[in-house]
């Protein structure tokens, strides 16, 4: 847990796309691993070696270096699910709402929102940053708040002169004011529109308030952590951040993309990292690092094809570093139709977060009890 003084707060990054694991956590003296990727392997001595078996693509090191080396990073290996069927669409579905059987429709963090603040007290208990709302925070009764750009977000900001958008804004207010009507839907359409200005009204406080030496790219992923830094040092009870970043799916050309993508995160965290440090506050923050699959173990002439087995990534001053799971056998005998086996139920990752970390019995956000790790 958390320093007593300070709520936990849990930053979730989603690598949409589908991460190829084999070329990020490389088992670089396995000959099977050259033999696989004869176009797409990343060259030995250029791998990060972390033990006699396994080391990072050399474009994690800066994760190397702040977090792996400090004891702060934790690499869980062969997460997944039964019955992964390589979609994009079904598997992140699974995801977001920890029913792989069927088609779920709440999502695991608007459920762990709800139990974070039963009454809907602070309408900024969850926040994500990027287009539209993951379905991982959808809830219906539960507030979120979706932000593109913090310092732009708001409602009509796109009416001026300020009068107009001041007339615009009550008429809003008015029209999701309590006498819109009665009935669950009318309740809900009520109670949305006054999250969403209330929300607007608060989080605009947070840009102005915000100051750091820390200047992050201008890249996606680090503009979003720069937002999440800003909430986060704002105060203003945000507990679970949520970001998107990728596209992981590299069919074609994979080291020219799948080096980028791994340069401008790597980055990103560091710089989000060095930020919430200089404001003496990165104590009660955890980052979870998770995609929908990996790929296979095969190369297809320039990139990977949709897998099953993958991994996932916590770092933070809380986080107990190491490897946490068992690396899948790259023996041709022991994949799964040419994919790296899964071998830890993605459930246990998240009982492991809510109950260790977040302080929450996990049972009624993933639906059950799964193995955790000791990584917190």
């Amino acid at each position: 847990m958390a320093n007593s003084t300070k709520d936990p707060v849990l930053v979730v990054v989603q690598l949409t796309g589908g991460n190829d694991y084999l070329n990020t956590v490389i088992p670089y003296n396995n000959g099977l691993y050259q033999d696989y990727r004869p176009n797409i392997g990343i060259p030995q001595d250029t791998v990060i070696p972390i033990d006699d078996d396994l080391g990072f693509n050399p474009n994690l090191a800066p994760l190397k270096e702040r977090f792996w080396d400090a004891g702060k990073m934790a690499v869980i290996h062969g997460v997944g699910f039964e019955g992964c069927n390589r979609s994009h669409f079904r598997s992140m579905d699974v995801w977001h709402t920890a029913e792989p059987d069927r088609m779920g429709t709440e999502g695991w963090l608007g459920r762990a929102t709800r139990e974070l603040d039963p009454k809907g007290e602070n309408v900024l208990t969850a926040i994500s940053f990027g287009p539209g709302l993951p379905r991982a925070l959808a809830l219906p009764g539960v507030p979120v708040a979706s932000v593109m750009e913090l310092e732009r977000y708001g409602v009509m900001t796109g009416i001026s002169p300020q009068a107009e958008r001041d007339q615009a804004l009550d008429v809003f207010a008015r029209m999701y004011g309590p006498t819109i009507g009665s009935g669950y839907v009318m309740d809900y359409l009520s109670q949305t529109g006054s999250d969403i200005l209330k929300g607007a009204d608060i989080l605009k406080t947070a840009p102005a308030g915000y100051s750091s030496t820390v200047e992050y790219a201008n890249t996606p992923i680090a503009q979003s952590l720069k937002g999440v830094a800003q909430v986060h040092l704002a105060n203003l009870g945000a507990r679970v951040l949520y970001a998107e970043y990728g596209n992981f799916d590299t069919h074609a050309n994979e080291l020219a993309s799948h080096e980028p993508l791994w340069q401008n995160l790597s980055a990103a965290l560091v710089d989000f990292y060095d930020d919430l440090r200089e404001h003496d506050a990165s104590d009660n923050v955890a980052i979870l690092l998770f995609t929908e699959f990996g790929r296979r173990a095969r190369d297809n002439g320039t990139g990977t094809d949709h897998g099953t087995g993958g991994g996932a990534f916590l770092i933070g001053d809380p986080v107990k570093g190491g490897f946490y799971s068992e690396y899948p056998s790259i023996d041709e005998a022991k994949l799964l139709d040419g994919d790296l086996h899964f071998n830890y139920d993605f459930r246990g990752l998240y009982a492991t977060v809510l109950e260790r970390w977040m302080g929450l019995d996990a049972k009624p956000c993933i639906g059950g009890t799964f193995e955790q790790l000791d990584f917190l």
